[in-house]
């Protein structure tokens, strides 16, 4: 049977969109007359980002719950109980043969109604430590797809399958760019080059640090690509130079890579996923301002395995210059962090995540 329908959900942020979107081009490569429909929170990036994809959204009047008491808070159970109505709809209407979904918002209500309507379903768990939506959904589904080990404190043991996490295919061989990288960002191949990446809307913190060391860069004759992001990029613009470029958005992101020897960047799960194929040293600065504290955790697994550097915010204005000169200053500790993080890499996470699928699948 190859005219399956597929209906997919996971949105909020990029990591939870792009995995989403990855699953269903693996699906549609492998089953060309298929249907996918995706569902998102109505007001959210998903509702841009899936179109532009090609593939057809519905959204749902769904937001998560603030860690303080707000209005926001107090319209959460209203907003529940028309989500599930509506994703009740979505499921009756589209008749899916598997639900899929990859955490944020809309996923919760998607999957609980597909399961109870029967839909076989499965989740992806980007992170180290899982999010609400997921811990919940996890005894409904089949199988439960994450890139980290000892998630079986959180979920049933015999539904893991440790897959990695989807990333963008151009990813690999970033080596094979170093030189179209430097070209394309006019840089100079004989000094080293720093990529700062801070998310598309951009991390406040790390473009302060990186203002305030930018003699600092200078004086070690280190080259600087800073992806700022769109909400700063008026901010920091001027510091645009011949050894410092400054960008709201990296659209080459292959390019950025290959032209980079050393990468600061916060630690959301697509970030890490991608930083351990490409294998360059990185140093994480993990956003403390995330459900569950989830990428310091993520920052941490690498770290730990002598992957990475992990300073946290609190401790950048003690700890940055001594650690980046440390690292810049020695090529033994470069090698042996990008040999490191390369090791945890899962490059084939999608075709493995498909793989399991089709198992499923041809259960019935």
């Amino acid at each position: 049977m190859s005219n399956y329908k597929f209906i997919l959900s996971g949105g909020g942020t990029g990591g939870h969109i792009y995995p989403a979107i990855a699953i269903a081009n693996e699906l549609k490569s492998r089953y060309p007359n298929a249907e996918f429909l995706f569902v998102g929170a109505k007001d959210k990036m998903e509702m841009e980002k899936v179109p532009q994809a090609g593939y057809k959204i519905k959204g749902l009047w769904i937001s998560g719950l603030q860690r303080k008491l707000t209005f926001k808070n107090l319209m959460f159970p209203i907003k529940l109980i028309n989500s599930m109505i509506e994703a009740r709809k979505i499921v009756r209407t589209f008749k899916p043969d598997m639900a899929i979904g990859t955490g944020g918002f809309a996923s919760g209500p998607l999957l609980k109604v597909a399961s109870s309507e029967g839909v076989k379903c499965v989740i992806q768990e980007q992170n180290s430590y899982p999010g609400i939506t997921n811990k919940l959904l996890a005894p409904k589904v089949e199988k439960v797809f994450v890139a980290y080990d000892d998630l079986d404190r959180f979920f049933p043991k015999d539904k893991i399958v440790k897959t990695g996490n989807p990333v963008r295919q151009d990813l690999l061989g970033v080596d094979d760019n170093k030189e179209a990288g430097l070209k394309l960002f006019d840089l100079d191949a004989h000094k080293k080059t720093l990529l700062v990446l801070g998310g598309s809307l951009g991390a406040r913190r790390i473009n302060q640090l990186i203002e305030r060391e930018l003699e600092f860069f200078k004086a070690h004759d280190i080259q600087v690509i800073w992806q700022c992001g769109r909400f700063y990029y008026e901010e920091y613009k001027h510091y645009e130079s011949e050894s410092v470029k400054v960008l709201a958005f990296l659209n080459e992101m292959d390019k950025a890579y290959g032209a980079a020897d050393v990468i600061i960047s916060r630690a959301g799960a697509s970030s890490v996923s991608e930083l351990c194929i490409v294998g360059k040293p990185v140093i994480f600065i993990p956003s403390p301002n995330v459900a569950e504290d989830h990428q310091t955790k993520n920052a941490k697994s690498v770290a730990d395995k002598g992957g990475a550097l992990l300073i946290n915010e609190k401790d950048l204005d003690n700890e940055f210059q001594q650690g980046f000169k440390a690292l810049i200053t020695s090529k033994d500790r470069m090698e042996e962090l990008g040999v490191n993080i390369k090791k945890l890499a899962l490059p084939d996470a999608t075709k493995h995540i498909v793989d399991e699928i089709e198992i499923i699948l041809n259960k019935n």
